[in-house]
């Protein structure tokens, strides 16, 4: 069996970053941590230095961020992900897999009126959501050209502890507001694909170790929730919060609801999600303990004014 080097994580101390080097350190693997910024040379040295075998790039701004600098979120999302296949392919150490976080936001705006469906025939409805796309782009390019091999992954809703950034963090704040016994308002309604941070981190250990030779995007699963059942989950596992957490229901967020995936199964062995319910409760009793240690804050009480 063939020995399998460090493994270079970019975005380790992101929420997906940090589930997926707790896997990783449970599953006995090196890694090697590193926070891409503008200087490919750095790059190029850790893949070097580390003989790194696999990359696992989560180093991104989210949505938010790339709103306020559209300039600042390109360099970071797409320029970043430039270096890291442009790094893998000067690396004089065969490196097996680029894995990469796209996202559910490359797929195109969901007008008003429109079916909903998942398409990519026009634009995505943010900046974020274009440098993602490009990512995918890029991916394809380096495997015509150099043979640099990758698997990209779309999450949609990621929640559970630390999951605080984001235009979709709001569920994961509700369920530390609940743990808190403090108020919380998710700010849009309808049906959002979730799925917990450990399933997530776990989908991507896995493709970094996968066989798999090409460049290929996949969705990844979740639990298809209405807001209104995120709500209820969050009072399941936290009675003494009933009430304490609503929900916008004339807003929806701006990309499809649901997406087809089953082609990532046929690329790597998934392991069998947890239901709903249980997740959400995992979730809330990690907050409890958390906020017991006071390693997080509760939210802040909206304003009633």
């Amino acid at each position: 069996m063939k020995q399998r080097g460090p493994v270079l994580v970019t975005g380790a101390y992101g929420c997906i970053g940090a589930w997926v080097v707790r896997n990783l350190l449970q599953a006995k693997r090196d890694i090697v941590a590193f926070d891409v910024g503008g200087d490919r040379h750095r790059l190029r040295l850790v893949l070097d230095d580390h003989a790194i075998s696999s990359v696992i790039h989560l180093a991104a701004l989210q949505v938010p961020f790339c709103r306020a600098d559209p300039p600042l979120g390109a360099h970071v999302n797409v320029v970043g992900t430039v270096n890291v296949f442009e790094a893998v392919r000067r690396s004089p150490h065969p490196v097996d897999q680029v894995v990469y976080a796209s996202s559910i936001a490359a797929y195109d705006a969901i007008e008003a009126g429109s079916s909903g469906d998942a398409e990519m025939k026009s634009l995505p409805s943010t900046i974020y959501g274009v440098t993602k796309r490009a990512n995918e782009g890029t991916a394809h390019v380096y495997w015509l050209d150099h043979r640099v091999s990758s698997i990209g992954i779309r999450p949609h809703t990621v929640f559970g502890p630390g999951r605080d950034q984001g235009l979709t963090s709001a569920p994961t704040v509700a369920m530390l507001a609940a743990a808190a016994g403090v108020a919380h308002h998710i700010p849009y309604g309808g049906r959002a694909q979730l799925q917990y941070a450990p399933d997530v981190a776990r989908a991507f250990a896995a493709a970094a170790d996968s066989a798999y030779r090409g460049a290929s995007v996949h969705n990844l699963g979740g639990h298809l929730v209405h807001m209104r059942d995120v709500v209820t989950a969050i009072e399941h596992a936290a009675p003494e919060a009933e009430g304490l957490i609503t929900f916008d229901q004339d807003t929806l967020l701006p990309f499809p609801e649901r997406v087809e995936s089953d082609s990532l199964a046929a690329v790597i062995a998934l392991d069998a999600e947890p239901p709903f319910t249980e997740a959400v409760s995992d979730a809330v009793e990690r907050f409890r303990d958390l906020l017991g240690r006071g390693l997080v804050q509760p939210p802040a009480v909206p304003d009633p004014h």
